[in-house]
């Protein structure tokens, strides 16, 4: 007759390949009893390392779009490829964990993260629009995989009654991340002197195909940089012992695919989160591809590189909304904490879709730090509703799909600007989805799950 282990026998097996040891035990619900600091810092810094390639996308959006010739629709492909990979690999990453463990996939992102950044360099030299995109596809691949694994764990990577606070915590990483992509972006691949449009202007095809291959190779400098930390990373990750993180439940009685999607699939509270979780994402990845064409657009005296300067300012202003959201979380829940960010972002988003003078570049700015807590909160949120934990792996990984929304919201704010003929106007999308925000905090608060 089988018994159930004990919370002693949790412990992870010895292994030749860790070297850097853990101090914790694992509870029956995966959970841990304590957390092991050092692991934590360790998962919480790939936040940032996926926040320097999805900030280096904005770079590209305004680099491609004069060197391409595009529309804004088109120019936001650039987040609908990388996003997609996101989207189709989530649940295959899910998989990978399932069967074998949060650090395994997370050496397996790190690996397709490598081998993404390497074929920029092919794509430098070929030079066409569709072979960046097969790049940053295969980057996102590499995310989807450190992501689906990395929020969840980080989650359980301790006591459950501080799950959302962990999260939250090593989401505030992912701003310092965001800000090093920006400044590589602003000073190796962005130059001084006039806008990429004007310098194009007065030269003849042949003079614009020559400028255009010498800008793409400067896209090349920021991926070198990218390389290097990864391989450090992957190394220090090889050597480090981390703990299961296996509900004891999960680990005897294996779930389906098919029964799991179905549990989820009849899980409102759930389904609500992914419809929050999609829009947020959405209008985040939006804000920031069309923030620096924004500034550009209320003050035409600047190029690329000076108006990058306010991307760094709106990641900043992110790091210190996610800080600031973490301090407050202490006194107050959650809940009631997305709730009021969710209003000011409401309004502030108006603000800078109808004001029409440089405030609004500086408004855009702090529609960012209003972002703070709105990822983390509600992931932990839509993973706390699935109480059968055997479907835990999969839920997480469905929920990180939802960064597709950082695919078609991009899109529609791109085509919003093309048929009104206003890139201003178009921030009317933001408005939308953080009142989407605020509806489903709302809701959350009215269901008692502050």
């Amino acid at each position: 007759m089988s018994t159930v282990k004990t919370k002693a026998e949790h412990t992870v097996k010895p292994n030749p390949f860790n070297l850097i040891k853990m101090k914790s035990n694992q509870l029956d619900d995966g959970y841990l009893d304590k957390t092991p600091i050092f692991q934590f810092i360790l998962l919480s810094i790939l936040f940032p390392l996926w926040g320097a390639a999805a900030s280096l996308n904005d770079i590209l959006i305004t680099q491609f779009k004069h060197i391409f010739t595009l529309s804004d629709f088109a120019s936001a492909f650039v987040q609908s490829a990388f996003y997609a990979g996101y989207f189709i690999v989530a649940i295959p990453a899910s998989l990978v964990i399932k069967k074998t463990s949060y650090k395994v996939a997370i050496l397996i992102g790190l690996i397709c993260y490598i081998i993404g950044c390497s074929l920029f360099f092919p794509a430098s030299h070929l030079a066409t629009y569709s072979v960046f995109l097969v790049a940053l596809f295969a980057i996102a691949v590499g995310l989807s995989f450190l992501e689906t694994s990395a929020n969840t764990y980080s989650s359980l990577i301790g006591p459950k009654k501080y799950s959302t606070l962990r999260l939250n915590i090593s989401q505030t990483f992912y701003p310092l991340g965001s800000i090093l992509g920006i400044v590589l972006g602003k000073y190796l691949v962005f130059g001084n002197g006039p806008t990429l449009e004007e310098q194009m202007r007065g030269m003849s095809e042949a003079e614009q195909t020559i400028f255009a291959a010498e800008m793409l190779q400067k896209t090349l400098l920021p991926y070198k940089f990218l390389v290097m930390i990864l391989v450090v990373a992957l190394i220090i990750f090889l050597i480090t012992e981390f703990p299961k993180s296996k509900p004891v439940k999960a680990a005897i009685e294996n779930a389906k695919i098919t029964e799991t999607l179905k549990y989820l699939a009849s899980n409102k509270e759930f389904l609500k989160g992914l419809v929050a979780q999609f829009f947020y994402v959405g209008m985040q990845t939006a804000v920031w591809s069309f923030t620096i064409r924004l500034a550009m657009h209320l003050d035409p005296t600047i190029n690329e590189r000076s108006a990058s300067t306010f991307m760094i300012y709106s990641f900043v202003a992110f790091f210190i909304g996610k800080f600031a959201a973490n301090l407050i979380m202490s006194k107050i829940s959650p809940t009631k904490v997305l709730i009021g960010f969710s209003i000011l972002g409401t309004l502030t988003a108006l603000y800078v879709t109808f004001v029409h003078n440089e405030s609004a570049i500086y408004m855009a700015i702090l529609l960012s730090g209003l972002f703070g807590p709105c990822w983390a909160t509600i992931y932990s949120k839509t993973l706390d509703v699935v109480k059968d934990k055997r479907h835990t792996e999969t839920a997480g990984a469905i929920i990180v799909m939802t960064i597709i929304g950082g695919a078609f919201v991009p899109l529609a704010q791109g085509l919003i600007s093309d048929m009104s003929g206003s890139l201003q106007f178009s921030f009317i999308t933001a408005a939308i989805c953080f009142l989407v925000v605020l509806v489903y905090s709302i809701d959350q608060l009215r269901h008692k799950n502050v």
